[in-house]
C-alpha cells in the first residue's frame, strides 16, 4: 500500500475523532447569532434569550447581531457565506427561510442547501381579529361577508410576505374569496390602524393582539394553527370554524448554522438549546411572546424546513409576490 493510500485511510479513521475534539472544545471564541430584523421585535427577543442561556451553559459569549434589511435576507446571506465552524448562527423564521427567498429575483443563499439545521425553538399560531364596527363575530360570518362584498374588504399586514400576510392569502386561496392586503411597516403600525378603524381585519401574533381583545377594542375570532392555543384556548381554530382540514399557519423561530458545520458541533448546540427550552423560566419567557417551545432534533427541523419551503414557495409563485 503506497504512502498516499495509507494517509487517506488514516485521515478517514481520524475524521470522527477530529469532529469530537472540535465539539469538545467548541466554542473557541464568541459566537454570533445573526438576526435579520431590527432590535426589539420577537425574533430579537428570543435570540437574546437563547444567547444568554448558551453563554451561561457553554462558557463563551453568544452575541446577538442585528443585520436588518431585505426581509431578513441580508443576515441570512451573511451566515450562508460564513466559515462552517458553528461560530456564526442565524435566527431563522418562516419569513426568512420559506417566503422571502422566493419573493426576491435573487438572494445570496439557498434556504435549504446553504444551512445546517440545528433546532426549531418555538412556534405559535396567529390570531385573526376584526374591528367591532365590522359587525362580525365569527370566522363563518367573516367569510360570508367577504363573499357578499368581493374585493371590498381590506386586511392589515405587518409587511408583504410576513406571516400575517401569508396566513390571509392562504385563506383567500383555499376559500376563493377576495380581500385586499394593506401593508404596513411592522405589526405595531398595522395594529394601530386596526384599532383606529382604518382597516377592519388582521391576523398577527397572539401576544400582540390579546390585550386588545380583552379590553374590547378588537374582537378575536379564530386561531390559524392546527390546534387551539394553550395561551388563548377560548378561540377556535380556522379548521374547526370552517371545517377547513388542510389549513394551518404557524410562525416559528429556529437556529441554523452554515452548511458543512461539523455534525458534532450541531449536535452539541442542539443539546444545549433543547435543555434550555425545557427550563420553566425559559418556557415562561417564550410564552410571554405568545409562543410555545419546541426543541426537536436537527433532522426533524430539516424535514420541517423542507415542508415549509414547498408550501410557501407555491403560494408566493401563485400570487406572483415580488419584493418591494
Amino acid at each position: 500500500m503506497n504512502v498516499f493510500k495509507r494517509s487517506l485511510i488514516a485521515l478517514l479513521l481520524l475524521s470522527p475523532l477530529v469532529q469530537a475534539v472540535h465539539a469538545q472544545n467548541y466554542p473557541l471564541r464568541p459566537v454570533r447569532i445573526i438576526v435579520g430584523f431590527a432590535a426589539g421585535g420577537p425574533s430579537d427577543i428570543i435570540a437574546r434569550l437563547m444567547a444568554q442561556q448558551l453563554s451561561d451553559r457553554m462558557g463563551k459569549q453568544f452575541i446577538v447581531e442585528n443585520r436588518a434589511g431585505a426581509t431578513g435576507t441580508i443576515g441570512a446571506e451573511l451566515v450562508a457565506k460564513a466559515p462552517p465552524d458553528g461560530h456564526t448562527l442565524y435566527l431563522a423564521s418562516q419569513t426568512t427561510h420559506a417566503v422571502a427567498p422566493y419573493m426576491y429575483a435573487k438572494v445570496g443563499y439557498d434556504p435549504i442547501k446553504d444551512f445546517a439545521t440545528v433546532v426549531l425553538m418555538s412556534q405559535n399560531p396567529l390570531l385573526v381579529v376584526v374591528h367591532p364596527s365590522l359587525g362580525v363575530k365569527s370566522m363563518k360570518e367573516l367569510v360570508t361577508l367577504a363573499r357578499n362584498r368581493p374585493g371590498d374588504l381590506n386586511f392589515a399586514t405587518g409587511g408583504q410576505g410576513s406571516s400575517p400576510h401569508m396566513s390571509m392569502e392562504l385563506l383567500k386561496s383555499m376559500l376563493s374569496i377576495k380581500m385586499v392586503p394593506i401593508h404596513y411597516k411592522g405589526d405595531g403600525a398595522a395594529i394601530g390602524e386596526l384599532i383606529g378603524g382604518q382597516v377592519p381585519i388582521m391576523s398577527a401574533s397572539i401576544a400582540g393582539l390579546l390585550p386588545y381583545t380583552k379590553n374590547g377594542k378588537l374582537r378575536g375570532i379564530a386561531i390559524t394553527g392546527a390546534k387551539r392555543s394553550t395561551i388563548a384556548p377560548e378561540f377556535p381554530t380556522i379548521r374547526e370554524a370552517l371545517d377547513l382540514k388542510d389549513y394551518e399557519v404557524i410562525t416559528w423561530f429556529g437556529i441554523l448554522s452554515t452548511a458543512g458545520t461539523p455534525t458534532d458541533i450541531v449536535n452539541r448546540l442542539n443539546k444545549e438549546i433543547v435543555s434550555s427550552l425545557g427550563e420553566t423560566s425559559v418556557k415562561e419567557q417564550v410564552a410571554k411572546l405568545g409562543m410555545e417551545t419546541v426543541g426537536n432534533s436537527p433532522e426533524q427541523y430539516a424535514a420541517f424546513l423542507r415542508e415549509e419551503n414547498v408550501k410557501w414557495s407555491k403560494m408566493v409563485k401563485a400570487l406572483n409576490l415580488k419584493a418591494q
